[in-house]
């Protein structure tokens, strides 16, 4: 069942924080970093070490983004923009979101799965409506929300064709940030054309193959740095950041940067 209006509008009135009305100003002179939280699933997400070499592209953003941009990475492996809500976990990010920051979403691997209810949305009713509660959640703090279509899988044809596997998803979101009036990035056709150009076997050296598996969702080190590049150019090309918040969009990042902490006990 799609969620309604009010639901929608009763997530948003919930995520202001007690006493907004009745907070002082800040610390004159005090600046505080306007921090990028993101929400998605195990394609952005923190990998540990337990993982290794799996890597996501939330990981590699902020080798991007200048300092006082810093990246909070609340993605997480199998959520879909319903179970990321259901979990509570929207609740946790909104509870942290600051005005002046972002909140990119990017959902849809995990949302087209229709065996399973706790995860399954469909692309023009609940996947909207679960993605505005992003939207409007954002917005009631003070902060600025950013739409990105999946990152593509790795997928092939005969022809040698980089082959969309995503559906209606992206359509939807796109349709989505144009109703709602918010920046989009589209992470979906930018990765389609980025596999279609490296081809099918490049590409294998962008992904989690490695002697035991072939993986063709997850990123490696040198597919997820190309990734965020794509976000970061994105962030920049929508204004949603400016010219002196990104860094490095041309250079070389050395694959020894990513690393993996210790699995959280």
């Amino acid at each position: 069942m799609s969620l309604t209006r009010r639901q929608v509008t009763s997530a948003a009135l919930a995520a202001l924080p007690l006493g907004a009305t009745a907070a002082g100003p800040a610390r004159a002179g005090a600046r505080r970093p306007r921090t990028l939280y993101l929400a998605g699933d195990s394609t952005a997400a923190q990998k540990y070490s337990d993982a290794a070499p799996e890597t996501g592209w939330g990981m590699a953003l902020p080798f991007f983004l200048h300092g006082d941009r810093p990246v909070a990475n609340h993605a997480v492996n199998g959520r879909s923009s319903k179970s990321f809500v259901d979990e509570g976990r929207l609740d946790a990010v909104l509870a942290a979101l600051r005005p002046g920051d972002f909140l990119l979403v990017q959902f849809a691997h995990n949302d087209e799965k229709t065996t399973d209810p706790t995860r399954y949305t469909e692309p023009w009713t609940t996947y909207q409506d679960y993605l505005r509660l992003y939207i409007a959640g954002a917005r009631a703090k003070g902060a600025r929300p950013v739409l990105a279509t999946p990152v593509e899988r790795r997928r092939f044809d005969a022809e040698g064709n980089a082959v969309p596997t995503h559906g209606e998803y992206p359509a939807a979101m796109r349709a989505l940030a144009a109703q709602e009036r918010v920046a989009l990035l589209d992470l979906q056709a930018l990765s389609l054309a980025l596999w279609q150009g490296l081809g099918v076997e490049e590409t294998k050296t962008y992904f989690n193959w490695t002697g035991s598996e072939q993986d063709n969702t997850h990123f490696n080190p040198p597919g997820a740095i190309a990734v965020a590049r794509l976000v970061a150019r994105e962030l920049l090309r929508s204004r949603v950041l400016g010219p002196r918040d990104v860094v490095r969009l041309h250079d070389e990042i050395p694959t020894s940067w990513i690393t993996w902490p210790e699995p959280l006990s």
